[in-house]
């Protein structure tokens, strides 16, 4: 269920942040001449920009790991999807959310710095590199995509969540690159309608998660439940 989200989150959010990305995408330093160069170019960019989503994914997934040893993943799981609804039906109180770029303006600033550079460089290694830092740039679809690595109390599930999240976005970013066209503005105002109840059916699923409903791949049992039922079931056993 959550990977499926993960690659959905991708797939759908790709057509609602081509306004942010498409220039970066439209602008690859790629060698035109042919098909087959502009192919291979745009794949490595987003193979960059999709190990970069790894990476996060793994570190997210760690931090998660240590959450749901302390106990506190249910919880996190909870508040994980209620701001991913609240950000739906109230996107004022998250108007704030700006004030954290001007946090990270430094980091961006030499970021974009260094893309800028790698821009002026025809070469197959600079579209790894500028997919490697694009990654980076600061994206709130990225942030949601973040939160469900985290929730996911895992380092390979939160890479896994990550890596699919990436793969979903490659055919918009792709085809810009390639074909060098954006969707048109009526079906990305499709999209954008879509998203939110996306969005919204996302939330659900981590608050029910977060309940331990035993519901069957959406509210299952915690995993640390399950281990200490197997613990005193063995320790029975042992007695006998």
């Amino acid at each position: 269920m959550e990977l499926l989200a993960a690659l959905t989150l991708g797939l759908l959010g790709s057509f609602h942040c081509v306004g942010m990305c498409g220039p970066i995408a439209l602008a690859l330093p790629l060698n035109r001449n042919s098909l087959l160069t502009k192919i291979i170019g745009a794949t490595l960019y987003n193979i960059g920009r999709t190990i970069t989503y790894a990476v996060m994914g793994a570190l997210f997934g760690l931090f998660g790991k240590g959450l749901v040893l302390a106990g506190f993943q249910n919880i996190i799981s909870i508040i994980l999807g209620s701001i991913m609804i609240l950000s739906v039906f109230t996107p004022l109180l998250f108007k704030k959310t700006r004030s954290l770029e001007s946090y990270i303006a430094v980091f961006t600033g030499k970021l974009k710095g260094r893309l800028r550079q790698l821009f002026a460089i025809n070469s197959y290694s600079s579209l790894f590199f500028i997919g490697l830092l694009n990654g980076l740039l600061p994206c709130g679809l990225v942030y949601m995509a973040i939160a469900g690595a985290l929730a996911t109390g895992s380092v390979y599930s939160g890479t896994v969540f990550m890596v699919l999240f990436g793969i979903g976005t490659i055919p918009m970013m792709f085809g810009i690159s390639v074909i060098s066209s954006s969707v048109s503005i009526s079906v990305r105002n499709k999209i954008k309608k879509v998203m939110p109840v996306f969005i919204v059916l996302l939330g659900l699923v981590f608050i029910l998660r977060g309940l331990n409903l035993g519901i069957k791949y959406i509210s299952p049992p915690t995993e640390k439940l399950q281990v200490k039922t197997e613990m005193k079931m063995n320790n029975s056993h042992t007695v006998q």
